[in-house]
């Protein structure tokens, strides 16, 4: 004879099967909310990158606003130099040669402010691969034995 018994015939497989449901529902719940959380997480994530990029323009700008006073700054300090310096001899063309430096380099940085002297210093790079490459080595050198107890 067959044993033709089900497993809803059995004492206790009502039981087993609320504790499936249970189950099942809980884990429905489980991913909800690991979801929501998911959701909830890439939102916070956002709105963090959101101000960072915010932050770092605000920077960004408050640094061009200080290159460009400090181009200002030397523009005014060549008017003085031009001003206080001697004016004839030889003292005179080395302080005149001076106040024109500084006015140029002054004008420079006014003008193009610190994402033009970024974007120089790149262009002037790609254009000389390798001396660039012998200044880094030489400057890490240097920081390298500055460092060194």
């Amino acid at each position: 004879m067959a044993n033709t018994t089900s497993s809803s015939n059995k004492p206790g497989a009502s039981a087993m099967d609320k504790a499936k449901d249970t189950l099942e529902h809980a884990k429905d719940k489980a991913q909800e909310t690991a979801h929501g959380v998911a959701e909830k997480v890439g939102e916070v994530a956002s709105n963090v990158g959101h101000r960072a990029s915010e932050v770092a323009s605000n920077v960004g700008k408050k640094a061009d606003s200080a290159v460009s006073s400090a181009g200002r700054g030397m523009e005014s300090f060549a008017d003085t130099v031009r001003e206080r310096g001697p004016q004839s001899g030889m003292f005179g063309k080395a302080s005149g040669a001076v106040a024109d430096t500084l006015d140029s380099a002054g004008e420079y940085l006014e003008s193009h402010g610190l994402s033009g002297i970024a974007e120089d210093l790149t262009n002037l790079v790609r254009r000389n691969p390798i001396p660039a490459l012998l200044i880094g080595i030489g400057v890490g050198f240097l920081i390298a034995r500055a460092t060194r107890s």
